[in-house]
């Protein structure tokens, strides 16, 4: 039989990487009512040009209605604003409130820190190469296992 050790394993190690950025994103994001994913709402519509519901939920590969608890909490913060543009409301584009947008920019700087301080644990060449490896690894999976 294989000699398994859980530690060396590789989905041991990125979901242990992932669990420590995400810890230390919710932390810092926390304290000013933001969670990671209305950081990524706030990063798609403010900074990518993603503003339909339907849209975001594939940025930040979550399920549809999911997107709309999400939508509707942060519009109840006072984060974002929701606009009906066809005569029956069907269409749905998103927009950030100037709370929003100040929360957003506020967000940038922690997680652009965040990211920079583990970016910069590897040189240069090796980032791009994890980088290029974790493409290489997600290639051809389905998102939808993704979905939350």
């Amino acid at each position: 039989m294989e000699d398994y050790r859980l530690h060396n394993r590789i989905g041991f190690r990125v979901t242990r990487l992932a669990r420590i950025m995400e810890a230390r994103l919710e932390k810092q994001i926390g304290e000013h009512g933001i969670t990671r994913l209305m950081w990524c709402v706030l990063r798609g519509v403010g900074m990518e040009d993603v503003n339909t519901p339907s849209a975001l939920a594939d940025y930040i590969c979550i399920a549809r209605p999911a997107i709309s608890r999400l939508l509707k909490t942060m519009e109840k913060k006072g984060l974002l604003e929701r606009n009906g543009t066809d005569a029956d409301g069907r269409y749905t584009q998103v927009c950030l409130t100037t709370k929003g947008k100040q929360k957003m920019d506020l967000c940038y700087v922690l997680v652009r820190d965040l990211n920079e301080h583990f970016s910069n644990k590897l040189q240069p060449q090796a980032y791009d190469d994890l980088m290029q490896m974790i493409d290489v690894l997600t290639e051809g999976e389905n998102v939808t296992l993704m979905r939350l």
